[in-house]
């Protein structure tokens, strides 16, 4: 039994003028093979790719060989690169800089912030900015820094000029209950950066109470009672007026800055 014609089966056979017979099936898309550019233009962007990932992790030009230290004023360079531990020799573009951050900011407190950067094409910066004392706490004949954010960072024998002392002497239970030793740091924090420049350089000492209870100690027997933290702005302004007005005065009480006073002039 004969098969099915060229018309069956949906072609039409026609002759080319070169005699040759082709097909023409049913009309639709047709298979095109990629052209020589496309693969030429393929093999590059694959021999690039290749090249890129090879120089950044296979070569030996973009690997770490050294570590540079900036911002430093107590830290010395060599102790804060060992606790970084940056991985010499490996390729600079695996390095986890937050890895290192990390390890710089658990074991070196007095490390506020650090950037750990790669500069390319073979370092790695470390960008340090160091905690700064607000105030002092005695122990012993040592003394903890603690800086402007009320944390206690570092324990030094010898204290850092123009840093006040601190004292925390809650004796009421009541305010013990409410305010934490913290919490009542932080205050004293809070009223130390509130003084006035002069008088900031003048305080030797901070005294805290309570919580509505700080006094400072200031050179030459002067005293001032600064009350709680609150309206720093409106009491540097009063304690101001009343250093110039009177100042021979030894005791200076701002704790009502609407309604100063003072004594012992």
């Amino acid at each position: 039994m004969a098969g099915p014609t060229t018309a069956e089966r949906g072609g039409v056979r026609v002759e080319s003028e070169s005699g040759r017979a082709r097909s023409d099936g049913p009309p639709g898309r047709r298979f095109r093979l990629p052209g020589r550019r496309f693969l030429l233009l393929l093999t590059c962007v694959i021999a690039l790719c290749a090249g890129g990932i090879w120089l950044l992790y296979g070569s030996a030009w973009l690997r770490v060989e050294q570590v540079k230290t900036s911002g430093l004023d107590v830290l010395k360079p060599a102790e804060v690169e060992a606790v970084a531990a940056v991985p010499m020799a490996t390729p600079l573009i695996s390095v986890d800089t937050q890895a290192i951050e990390r390890r710089l900011r658990q074991k070196l407190p007095r490390i506020d912030s650090v950037d750990v950067e790669r500069s390319w094409p073979n370092g790695i910066g470390l960008k340090v900015t160091e905690r700064k004392p607000a105030l002092l706490l005695e122990k012993g004949a040592k003394f903890i820094e603690v800086d402007a954010k009320g944390v206690r960072f570092a324990t030094v024998e010898k204290a850092p000029k123009g840093v006040p002392l601190v004292e925390l002497t809650v004796d009421q239970p009541p305010d013990v209950r409410r305010f934490t030793a913290t919490r009542l740091m932080s205050e004293a924090v809070r009223v130390r950066d509130d003084l006035p420049g002069k008088v900031a350089e003048d305080t030797r000492v901070v005294k805290v109470r309570s919580y509505d209870s700080i006094a400072l100690e200031l050179s030459g027997g002067r005293t001032v009672m600064w009350g709680s933290g609150e309206d720093g702005g409106a009491k540097a302004r009063a304690l101001t007026a009343l250093m110039k007005a009177v100042p021979k005065a030894t005791h200076f009480d701002v704790s009502a800055p609407t309604a100063p006073s003072v004594s012992g002039s």
